[in-house]
């Protein structure tokens, strides 16, 4: 092997979504990339298939609208040759305004393009030695493997910190009863693309009753700390605050009108296409810690899932990350070991698109460690500047998860009252902003006007 061919090599450990995202933006910066993936050598508990990008929770890449936070997200990443953000697009499903995908497609889009690149290696098998001489950019996720886990502890310094995440249950489409659920959005925003299982005052106490009472899954380790990400609390959880938590959280009826009375629901559940083919609908904002055989009882009490079949259940598991505020500088790098690059949920970062979208900053920046050049970080005006300064820079006590949102980016130098034109503004900012950057402007402009 010659000098340049090994002062060019990047390793990325995962392919879920940072590390298949790090892998492509290394190999677009002239990298040769060797991309480890324990599957299916080494299982998970919530993984399916073998394939890269598999979206192991909801099939919704959140809102792709500009005054949305996540939606801006997304259009600094597709400005910047997003490889998630090219699969999703090529395999979108209804679902309103948000940027909903076919799993299957979408994940073996992401597969085809990485395995068909000609300096790309792929290992089967579980990554435990780090290299610190090799630019090396860690994207395990929050099923991090124990050995990997251990040896990432012993180079920061720092103790795990961790939380429960949980996944929705995914139901066969041709099981919902059509003559009690109705297609509509919140508000009719964007296509028709929800299915709405409504509620009347009745129904909604008798099942809100049976699912506080609902036998759970044993968390088995730590169960005494037991901690969960706000974003995505199981739906027991949320109701256990209060009988009102569902009907004004994700079962929140506003914006729906049940054609059947002509007025609008004392509660709905909205169930989210999951496939091109319409086969499978997701629970929205229904992931769960309850035993399977209580998830079929309790859910079909749901109006219009009285018979429902569960392709797969809700499931909780374990999600790792790191102390990145005492670890990593802006462009994803440890302080102390200068070619080590995290990206993903390991770092605190919480959302598929969020955890994407860092993989661009990490595998860039891997890739030019590898050519020995100065590394990349982005204004914290940007979306994914403002997330990477987050992970990065925040001073408080109790360092917790972060997706994209309007309140970590800085404040607009007028006050705006109106919320749409605040949002217009922060976006209109932000793309500014990365179009003047010296490094990456002119791709970004390139790639304008928005498709997203």
């Amino acid at each position: 092997m010659s000098n340049t061919q090994f002062i060019s090599r990047v390793i990325v450990v995962g392919s879920g979504l940072a590390g298949s995202e790090a892998a492509w933006q290394a190999l677009q910066a002239g990298a040769d990339v060797t991309l480890y993936e324990m599957r299916p050598t080494h299982p998970t508990p919530v993984h399916e298939t073998d394939l890269f990008a598999e979206l192991v929770c909801s099939n919704s890449l959140k809102s792709s609208a500009l005054t949305n936070a996540a939606g801006l997200l997304k259009e600094e990443m597709r400005r910047l040759g997003s490889i998630i953000i090219d699969a999703a697009q090529k395999t979108q499903v209804p679902a309103g305004e948000a940027l909903a995908v076919d799993r299957l497609l979408f994940a073996g889009d992401v597969t085809r393009q990485l395995t068909e690149h000609p300096r790309l290696t792929i290992v089967r098998d579980e990554f435990t030695q780090i290299d610190l001489s090799v630019p090396t950019v860690i994207a395990t996720g929050p099923l991090t493997s124990e050995a990997l886990a251990k040896r990432i502890a012993e180079l920061t310094g720092a103790s795990q910190l961790f939380f429960y995440d949980a996944v929705s249950p995914t139901i066969d489409a041709s099981t919902i009863d059509r003559e009690k659920v109705f297609v509509q959005s919140r508000y009719d925003k964007g296509d028709a693309a929800y299915l709405n299982c409504p509620f009347n005052r009745d129904e909604y106490e008798a099942f809100y009753d049976a699912l506080i009472h609902a036998e759970l899954a044993p968390a088995h380790e730590h169960e005494a700390s037991t901690k969960y990400f706000e974003g995505c609390l199981p739906i027991e959880v949320l109701a256990s605050r209060g009988p009102k938590t569902l009907s004004f959280g994700p079962m929140k009826p506003v914006g729906l009108t049940d054609p059947r009375t002509g007025r609008r629901p004392w509660a709905a559940l909205q169930l989210r296409q999951e496939n091109l083919a319409a086969t499978l609908y997701s629970m929205v904002g229904f992931q769960t810690r309850m035993k399977w055989g209580e998830q079929k009882r309790v859910f079909r009490m749901i109006p219009g899932l009285e018979q429902a079949e569960f392709v797969r259940y809700g499931v909780i598991h374990r999600n790792t990350y790191i102390d990145a505020p005492k670890l990593l500088d802006p462009t994803l790098q440890m302080r102390a070991h200068p070619n080590l690059f995290f990206a993903g949920q390991i770092t605190g970062v919480e959302g598929y698109v969020e955890s994407a979208a860092t993989g661009i900053i990490a595998g860039r920046n891997a890739a030019r460690a590898a050519a020995g050049q100065s590394l990349l970080t982005l204004p914290d005006v940007t979306m994914l500047g403002a997330l990477i300064a987050y992970v990065c820079g925040y001073d408080g006590k109790d360092y917790q998860p972060m997706n994209s949102n309007w309140g970590i980016v800085p404040p607009l130098a007028e006050n705006i009252r109106d919320k749409r034109e605040k949002a217009r503004r922060y976006a209109a900012r932000a793309i500014e902003a990365l179009e003047a950057h010296p490094d990456l402007g002119a791709e970004a402009r390139e790639r304008a006007p928005s498709q997203v």
